[in-house]
């Protein structure tokens, strides 16, 4: 009667490894997508916060160059007053 009674192997078999082997490849290659994308998103919003640095500083040198432009008009209008002033 023994002997037609199988005893089941207590331990790891093959299959079982098997499993393992891939749900821990699966989870490496989850892990290195999402390393990947994190690294990708944080070069971009870096790129991004550069960029909105630029603007910032090129509208801040708009509004300068505007109120110079401003003077300029307004020195040449006192300017043209004056000589127009001093030609009569």
């Amino acid at each position: 009667m023994h002997n037609k009674m199988k005893k089941k192997e207590n331990g790891i078999g093959f299959g079982m490894i098997t499993v393992i082997f891939m749900a821990v490849s699966i989870i490496l290659i989850l892990t290195i997508i999402k390393i990947y994308l994190s690294n990708q998103i944080y070069y971009e919003s870096k790129e991004v916060n550069t960029i909105k640095r630029e603007v910032a500083v090129l509208k801040a040198e708009s509004i300068i160059l505007k109120q110079n432009v401003e003077a300029l008009k307004y020195e040449n209008q006192v300017a043209n007053t004056i000589f127009g002033l001093d030609d009569e």
